[in-house]
Formats: C-alpha cells, sequence, structure tokens
C-alpha cells in the first residue's frame, strides 16, 4: 500500500508539471528569479515510557521557532492567472520543553512547489497548489544518534498572498504536509534532559513562510527585450 501511494502521488505531480511544461509554451509574459526568508515552524510530540513510575510519562508538544529558507522561482502569466513553479530549501527548527533542560528539534528539505495563482487586484495575488517534499537531515539528541524521520508521503499543500513592487515581491504562505504519524521508540538522556526512553509520536513539522523575492528577469519590467525576439 506504501508503495501505491507513492506512485500515485509522483504520477499526480508529473501529470501537474506536464501541464505547467504545456501552458509554459503559449505563454506571453514571465519572470524568473531568487527568494529568501524566515519560517515559523511548528509540530512534534513526544511521549516518555514511566517504566514502572521511574521516569516521566508526560506528553510534550514542541514549542514553535523559527528558521529560514532560499531558493528560486519562474512565474508564467496568462492574463490574471500564473502558474509558478519554485525550488525552496528550507531550515526549520522547534523546541521540546522537557524538565531539566529544552532540546532542539530540527529538519532540513527541500520542497518543489507547483502554484496555480489569480491578480486580484493590482499589485495583490494570491495562490496555492501541491509541493513535493524531500527530508534531508533531521537531528534530535538521542543516546543512540537513531532518529529516523519517515516520510509516507512525499506531497504537501502551500497557500498564500503576494505583493508585488516592480522587481520585489512581498509573500506569506503556509506549508501543510500530507504525511501522517508514523510513532517510533526513543531514547533520550534522562539526567540531561529530565526523560528516558520515549514515543516519538508525531515528527511532522508544518510551517508559515515570509519571503522577499527578486525578479532576476521579468518581460514586464523589461518589455523591450520580448518584442525584439531575444529573451536575454
Amino acid at each position: 500500500m506504501p508503495n501505491l501511494i507513492f506512485i500515485m502521488n509522483k504520477s499526480l505531480y508529473l501529470l501537474l508539471f506536464s501541464l505547467f511544461l504545456y501552458t509554459t509554451a503559449s505563454a506571453q509574459e514571465f519572470s524568473f528569479g531568487i527568494k529568501a526568508g524566515a519560517n515559523y515552524v511548528s509540530g512534534g510530540q513526544i511521549t516518555g515510557i514511566s517504566s514502572g513510575g521511574l521516569y516521566t510519562d508526560d506528553t510534550f508538544e514542541a514549542e514553535s521557532d523559527f528558521g529560514f529558507h532560499g531558493g528560486a522561482f519562474l512565474q508564467v502569466k496568462f492574463g490574471k492567472f500564473f502558474l509558478r513553479p519554485e525550488v525552496i530549501y528550507s531550515s526549520m527548527k522547534t523546541t521540546f520543553p522537557f524538565p531539566r533542560r529544552d532540546m532542539p528539534y530540527e529538519v532540513d528539505k527541500i520542497s518543489v512547489p507547483l502554484l496555480l495563482g489569480y491578480n486580484v487586484w493590482g499589485p495583490i495575488d494570491i495562490y496555492a497548489g501541491p509541493a513535493y517534499q524531500k527530508i534531508l537531515d533531521a537531528s534530535l539528541d538521542l543516546e543512540d544518534n537513531s532518529l529516523v524521520i519517515s516520510q509516507n508521503s512525499p506531497l504537501a499543500a502551500q497557500a498564500g498572498i503576494k505583493f508585488n513592487f516592480r522587481r520585489f515581491e512581498l509573500d506569506l504562505r503556509y506549508d501543510r504536509t500530507f504525511a501522517t504519524e508514523e510513532p517510533y521508540d526513543v531514547d533520550i538522556d534522562n539526567s540531561v534532559y529530565g526523560i528516558n526512553r520515549a514515543t516519538f509520536d508525531d515528527g511532522r513539522l508544518n510551517q508559515f513562510l515570509l519571503s522577499i523575492s527578486f525578479k532576476i528577469f521579468d518581460t514586464e519590467a523589461d518589455p523591450g527585450r520580448r518584442r525584439g525576439g531575444c529573451y536575454f
């Protein structure tokens, strides 16, 4: 069943990407550039195993924290609509408030969203779409360094709003994973954190991203090149 889900997710994303390639061929306006900004990250839950009452069996919800991201985008316009594929690297972090010491939980991932947007009015656009995501690394201070964050679905959803200022954009979006919980046991140093063996109930992280984008090239900002039949 997991393999079937992965194949279906991959097929859906390939279909959407093929649609983007087809529509790009007839596009009248496009831009591409780079982006960077801050993330506000939430998620993560761990429950202690008491071992006969010797250790805590409390459940700890990770506290939200900040990270950062950076990437690149291509936007193709069709009147008031647009398609926008991106590649984004995100460094995400939350913190578990254990009894003796806080423990940071950090995850690095690559996202490839394919967004459909609409110009609401003037400089204001809204957008939403699926994103393919790949976890690159995950960090949690465990006794045996055995942290493994499974990803039973590589798909996520993103939605947001952006404001255009000539070659610059201000972008706020929400990024939510489609992966489901997959609990597993972890071993934590009780003398340091006040929690011993535990169940990592939920390792999923979701985030708000606030970005500033810069258009390296934009046919609207430099229409003369487009009319001359050369983009660069």
